[in-house]
Protein backbone atom coordinates (compact mmCIF):
# COMPACT_ATOMS: atom_id res chain seq x y z
CA UNK A 1 0.00 0.00 0.00
CA UNK A 2 2.90 2.55 1.09
CA UNK A 3 4.38 1.98 -2.84
CA UNK A 4 0.82 2.53 -4.23
CA UNK A 5 0.25 6.09 -2.71
CA UNK A 6 3.53 7.45 -4.12
CA UNK A 7 2.34 6.45 -7.20
CA UNK A 8 -0.99 8.10 -7.27
CA UNK A 9 0.68 11.21 -5.97
CA UNK A 10 2.76 11.31 -8.98
CA UNK A 11 0.24 10.20 -11.56
CA UNK A 12 -2.09 13.08 -10.34
CA UNK A 13 1.11 15.91 -10.10
CA UNK A 14 1.14 14.78 -13.66
CA UNK A 15 -2.97 14.96 -14.48
CA UNK A 16 -2.55 18.69 -12.95
CA UNK A 17 0.68 19.97 -14.98
CA UNK A 18 -0.96 18.60 -18.20
CA UNK A 19 -4.12 20.36 -17.62
CA UNK A 20 -2.35 23.36 -16.38
CA UNK A 21 -0.17 23.41 -19.14
CA UNK A 22 -2.75 23.45 -21.84
CA UNK A 23 -4.47 26.61 -23.21
CA UNK A 24 -7.90 27.56 -22.66
CA UNK A 25 -8.44 26.56 -26.34
CA UNK A 26 -6.61 23.39 -26.07
CA UNK A 27 -9.04 22.40 -22.92
CA UNK A 28 -11.71 22.88 -25.27
CA UNK A 29 -10.77 21.35 -27.89
CA UNK A 30 -9.98 18.08 -25.66
CA UNK A 31 -13.70 18.93 -24.79
CA UNK A 32 -16.43 19.92 -26.91
CA UNK A 33 -14.73 19.52 -30.13
CA UNK A 34 -12.48 16.59 -29.98
CA UNK A 35 -15.90 15.13 -29.07
CA UNK A 36 -17.89 16.18 -32.34
CA UNK A 37 -15.25 15.09 -34.30
CA UNK A 38 -14.62 11.21 -32.24
CA UNK A 39 -17.84 10.83 -30.74
CA UNK A 40 -20.81 12.25 -32.88
CA UNK A 41 -20.41 12.56 -36.47
CA UNK A 42 -17.13 9.82 -36.23
CA UNK A 43 -19.47 7.69 -39.00
CA UNK A 44 -20.81 10.05 -41.01
CA UNK A 45 -17.69 12.39 -41.60
CA UNK A 46 -15.53 11.85 -44.52
CA UNK A 47 -11.90 11.02 -43.98
CA UNK A 48 -10.89 14.28 -45.37
CA UNK A 49 -13.26 15.99 -43.60
CA UNK A 50 -11.83 14.58 -40.62
CA UNK A 51 -8.61 15.71 -41.19
CA UNK A 52 -9.60 19.07 -42.29
CA UNK A 53 -11.36 19.39 -38.95
CA UNK A 54 -8.08 18.63 -37.15
CA UNK A 55 -6.10 20.72 -38.60
CA UNK A 56 -7.96 23.83 -37.92
CA UNK A 57 -5.75 26.00 -35.49
CA UNK A 58 -8.88 28.38 -33.60
CA UNK A 59 -12.21 28.20 -32.54
CA UNK A 60 -13.56 30.34 -34.70
CA UNK A 61 -12.56 27.91 -37.58
CA UNK A 62 -14.11 25.01 -36.33
CA UNK A 63 -17.39 26.20 -35.43
CA UNK A 64 -17.17 28.05 -39.10
CA UNK A 65 -16.48 23.93 -40.13
CA UNK A 66 -19.11 22.42 -38.28
CA UNK A 67 -21.93 25.14 -39.24
CA UNK A 68 -20.59 24.18 -42.80
CA UNK A 69 -20.56 20.44 -42.24
CA UNK A 70 -24.32 20.59 -41.50
CA UNK A 71 -25.24 22.73 -44.28
CA UNK A 72 -23.45 20.37 -46.50
CA UNK A 73 -26.05 17.96 -45.59
CA UNK A 74 -29.34 19.98 -45.17
CA UNK A 75 -31.68 18.74 -47.24
CA UNK A 76 -33.14 21.87 -47.31
CA UNK A 77 -30.06 24.05 -47.78
CA UNK A 78 -30.45 27.75 -46.24
CA UNK A 79 -33.18 26.68 -44.20
CA UNK A 80 -32.14 26.86 -40.59
CA UNK A 81 -33.73 23.60 -39.48
CA UNK A 82 -31.67 20.70 -41.24
CA UNK A 83 -33.97 18.06 -40.45
CA UNK A 84 -30.61 15.51 -40.94
CA UNK A 85 -29.23 16.91 -38.28
CA UNK A 86 -32.27 16.18 -36.52
CA UNK A 87 -32.28 12.65 -37.56
CA UNK A 88 -28.65 12.34 -36.64
CA UNK A 89 -28.59 12.82 -33.18
CA UNK A 90 -32.14 10.81 -32.42
CA UNK A 91 -30.20 7.86 -34.05
CA UNK A 92 -27.15 8.70 -31.45
CA UNK A 93 -30.22 8.91 -28.65
CA UNK A 94 -32.07 5.95 -29.62
CA UNK A 95 -28.82 3.72 -30.12
CA UNK A 96 -27.41 4.60 -26.67
CA UNK A 97 -30.75 3.82 -25.27
CA UNK A 98 -31.08 0.47 -26.96
CA UNK A 99 -27.85 -0.82 -27.70
CA UNK A 100 -25.90 -0.24 -24.74
CA UNK A 101 -24.20 -3.38 -23.79
CA UNK A 102 -20.93 -2.54 -21.42
CA UNK A 103 -20.52 0.90 -23.92
CA UNK A 104 -22.45 3.58 -24.86
CA UNK A 105 -24.83 2.49 -27.38
CA UNK A 106 -23.48 4.33 -30.47
CA UNK A 107 -19.98 2.57 -29.87
CA UNK A 108 -21.40 -0.71 -30.70
CA UNK A 109 -21.88 -2.56 -34.29
CA UNK A 110 -25.69 -2.17 -33.93
CA UNK A 111 -25.48 1.41 -33.16
CA UNK A 112 -23.16 2.41 -35.83
CA UNK A 113 -25.88 0.57 -38.47
CA UNK A 114 -28.42 1.88 -36.59
CA UNK A 115 -26.81 5.47 -37.29
CA UNK A 116 -25.35 4.88 -40.49
CA UNK A 117 -28.56 3.64 -42.21
CA UNK A 118 -31.32 4.32 -39.78
CA UNK A 119 -33.46 1.87 -38.66
CA UNK A 120 -33.84 -1.33 -40.29
CA UNK A 121 -37.30 -2.25 -42.28
CA UNK A 122 -37.68 -6.12 -41.23
CA UNK A 123 -35.31 -7.50 -38.23
CA UNK A 124 -35.16 -11.24 -38.29
CA UNK A 125 -34.55 -12.21 -34.38
CA UNK A 126 -33.24 -15.90 -33.30
CA UNK A 127 -32.41 -17.12 -30.21
CA UNK A 128 -31.32 -20.83 -31.18
CA UNK A 129 -27.83 -22.03 -30.25
CA UNK A 130 -25.28 -21.44 -30.13
CA UNK A 131 -25.85 -17.67 -29.91
CA UNK A 132 -28.77 -15.40 -30.04
CA UNK A 133 -28.60 -13.23 -33.59
CA UNK A 134 -29.94 -10.54 -35.54
CA UNK A 135 -30.56 -10.18 -39.42
CA UNK A 136 -31.26 -6.57 -40.16
CA UNK A 137 -33.08 -5.80 -44.00
CA UNK A 138 -33.23 -2.51 -45.62
CA UNK A 139 -35.23 -1.86 -48.48
CA UNK A 140 -32.08 -0.83 -50.09
CA UNK A 141 -30.77 -4.36 -50.24
CA UNK A 142 -28.02 -3.91 -47.56
CA UNK A 143 -28.33 -6.73 -44.58
CA UNK A 144 -26.36 -7.02 -41.74
CA UNK A 145 -26.53 -10.18 -39.39
CA UNK A 146 -25.16 -9.68 -35.68
CA UNK A 147 -24.42 -12.17 -32.89
CA UNK A 148 -24.23 -12.43 -29.59
CA UNK A 149 -21.57 -14.96 -29.26
CA UNK A 150 -20.59 -13.98 -25.60
CA UNK A 151 -24.71 -14.21 -24.61
CA UNK A 152 -24.45 -10.96 -22.76
CA UNK A 153 -26.60 -8.62 -24.75
CA UNK A 154 -22.99 -7.24 -27.39
CA UNK A 155 -24.27 -8.31 -30.81
CA UNK A 156 -20.93 -8.08 -33.05
CA UNK A 157 -21.56 -7.70 -36.73
CA UNK A 158 -20.78 -11.02 -38.44
CA UNK A 159 -17.88 -11.25 -40.90
CA UNK A 160 -20.62 -12.15 -43.86
CA UNK A 161 -21.78 -9.03 -43.43
CA UNK A 162 -18.65 -6.87 -42.88
CA UNK A 163 -18.37 -6.16 -46.80
CA UNK A 164 -22.08 -5.47 -47.16
CA UNK A 165 -22.61 -1.96 -46.68
CA UNK A 166 -20.76 -0.62 -44.04
CA UNK A 167 -17.46 0.64 -43.55
CA UNK A 168 -15.78 -1.25 -40.32
CA UNK A 169 -13.00 1.05 -40.46
CA UNK A 170 -15.46 4.01 -39.02
CA UNK A 171 -16.31 1.38 -35.77
CA UNK A 172 -14.70 2.74 -33.00
CA UNK A 173 -12.22 0.23 -30.83
CA UNK A 174 -14.24 -0.57 -27.96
Amino acid sequence: MKRFVPSLVILGVVLVTTTLAQTPAEREFAGTYQRWIDEDVVYIATPDERARFLALTDNAARDSFIVQFWEKRNPNPGNPENTFKEEHYRRIAYSNAHFAAGVPGWKTDRGCVYIVNGPPDEIQSTVTPPHPSQVWKYKSGKQFRFVDECDCGQYRISGESQNKGLQLQWLPKN
